[in-house]
């Protein structure tokens, strides 16, 4: 009789050693099987964090190569005079924006035909054609030094693959080859000496402009508005203030110096606050992080100020009011919306959300809305609505799970006292799972700015930072985002060029950012745990 039972209790360990495999039973080799995530996780990070730098290893340096050849060959020289040019082109826009306004005023308020108001507007068009014509001087002696430091900076990169061209000859072992390759040595300072001896010319253009800029202001007509004449007067403030830094241009041209050095600082700077993104130009290439950088937190923002208050009051709604038949129903379909692929949605976005949007933009009633009317369908807006739709069953899942985890006995204690189930939620349910409420809103926010397809397609790939000074019609505005910028521009480019390393750099920040906010969101989601359990 007790021999049985003692058989019966080895049993399973003699199973279980007949199985030894390597000095492991079967329950070491589930637990370590299973158990082994974490180590894979931190193995597949490592590997895309070393991919990462390893692919993008030596873009400051070349960034740096990339400014100080900006600046010897005269491109910076040249660039102070092409900002003033440029400021003029902006006024000028200011001016062609007042007369479209004064033809809809005088359409719309006076009842004049398109003809007559044309024909009213004459005195205007004559003072905005003399105040665009001022910069001819300037146009023509910025174009004669553009092209003479785009020589200059021909001859440089010339220069360097030819240099590159007999390392390469020399490293095959093609000593003869390699001697064959003529280099020409550019000597900056003397072929910088006709731009720098055209600043007494370019100080006789500004005189001239300044003056005809004088001139036009005083033959600038009375507008047929109030509002449209405060708009007249603020372009006179900003021509004059325009007018008042030309001798500061004149002083930095006068001081300007090739032999000056980049320092080692600005390498950096000029990615991470730059504000261009510019590659594949005649004059000089850009490579500014701040307006891909701006594009997709803006994006971001406004998916979740969407996708929170449907996510997080369709949990609500669905874990502590639905019946279990409607739990059944909207679970389901709403996790449903993580197997829609991005580029469909993004597909919709096109052709469909952002038509409506601008129509709806068009209505008059709305006309109050920050932005209202817009042009551009593809923006912030239009972006962040689709990206909104994928992120509610990230933050519907995960809020939902957070009020699972509120303990049973808070709520009947909260409807002991005689609290209904509203106050009971909202005083005692949300609070107690506020913390996971938080993480899932986190978690939400590392999905939709990691996405790519939607943006690429619906955001509007406008490569510029947004004018802030349209206050919440910002929304309105096409962006880039880092994510789009990638899959854009990454199959072309050649391989160990500045141009693949900026990316894979935009890919390194990206990379950083996603982890931060998941480590941020996991962090929050221990806490409410431990306060939980």
């Amino acid at each position: 009789m007790s021999t049985t039972p003692i058989t019966t209790a080895r049993a399973p360990l003699v199973q279980r050693r007949r199985f030894r495999f390597l000095g492991l039973t079967w329950d070491d080799g589930i637990k370590y099987f299973f158990g082994g995530n974490a180590i894979v996780a931190i193995v597949v990070l490592t590997l895309i964090t070393l991919f990462l730098f390893r692919e993008g290893f030596g873009f400051f340096a070349q960034n740096r190569r990339n400014l100080l050849v900006y600046r010897q060959a005269g491109l910076e020289y040249v660039d102070f005079i092409r900002a003033q040019e440029r400021d003029h082109s902006a006024l000028t826009r200011y001016l062609s924006d007042l007369r479209v306004r004064q033809i809809n005023f005088l359409t719309q308020q006076r009842g004049l035909s398109l003809a007559a108001a044309n024909a009213a507007l004459a005195p205007f068009d004559d003072f905005a054609g003399n105040f665009g014509d001022a910069a001819e001087p300037i146009r023509g002696l910025l174009s004669d030094l553009t092209e003479q430091a785009t020589a200059i900076k021909t001859k440089f990169l010339v220069a360097a693959d030819r240099r590159t061209e007999r390392q390469q000859l020399l490293d095959a072992g093609k000593p003869a080859e390699a001697a064959r390759v003529q280099i020409e040595t550019v000597d900056f300072a003397a072929e910088l000496r006709p731009l720098l001896d055209a600043l007494p010319a370019y100080r006789a253009a500004n005189h001239e402009l300044a003056a005809k800029i004088a001139t036009a202001l005083a033959t600038a007509p009375t507008l047929p508005a109030p509002e449209l004449e405060k708009r007249l007067t603020r372009f006179r403030e900003l021509a004059r203030s325009y007018v008042a830094g030309f001798p500061t241009i004149e002083r930095k041209l006068a001081t300007w110096d090739f032999r000056r050095p980049v320092p080692w600082y600005q390498e950096f700077s000029a990615f991470l606050f730059g504000r261009e993104w510019l590659t594949a130009s005649f004059w000089q290439d850009w490579y500014g992080v701040l307006p891909l950088l701006a594009g997709s937190l803006m994006v971001s923002l406004v998916a979740l100020l969407l996708a929170v208050p449907l996510g997080v009051a369709a949990a609500i709604y669905v874990n502590q009011l639905a019946p279990a038949a409607e739990q059944k129903f909207i679970k389901p379909c709403i996790e449903f919306i993580s197997a829609i692929p991005s580029v469909v949605l993004g597909f919709f976005g096109i052709a469909v959300l952002g038509q409506a949007l601008r129509a709806l933009s068009q209505v008059s009633w709305l006309s109050w809305v920050p932005g209202f009317p817009f042009s551009e369908r593809l923006n912030v807006l239009t972006a962040g609505c689709l990206l909104a739709f994928l992120a509610v069953p990230t933050i519907f899942t995960l809020a939902e799970d957070a009020l699972n985890n509120v303990p049973r006995a808070f709520k009947e204690a909260s409807f002991a006292l005689g609290a209904t189930r509203l106050q009971t939620i909202g005083k005692i349910v949300l609070p107690a799972a506020l913390s996971g409420i938080v993480s899932a809103v986190l978690l939400g926010f590392g999905r939709v700015i990691g996405e790519t397809m939607v943006v690429l397609l619906c955001a509007g790939n406008r490569i510029a930072l947004p004018d802030f000074s349209a206050g919440l019609g910002v929304v309105t505005q096409p962006v880039h985002t880092m994510t789009g910028i990638i899959a854009q521009e990454m199959g072309e480019v050649v391989r160990g060029s500045i141009h693949y390393r900026a990316l894979f750099v935009v890919g390194l920040v990206l990379f950083f950012l996603s982890l931060l906010i998941n480590y941020v969101a996991q962090g929050i989601v221990r806490r409410h745990r431990l306060t939980s359990g």
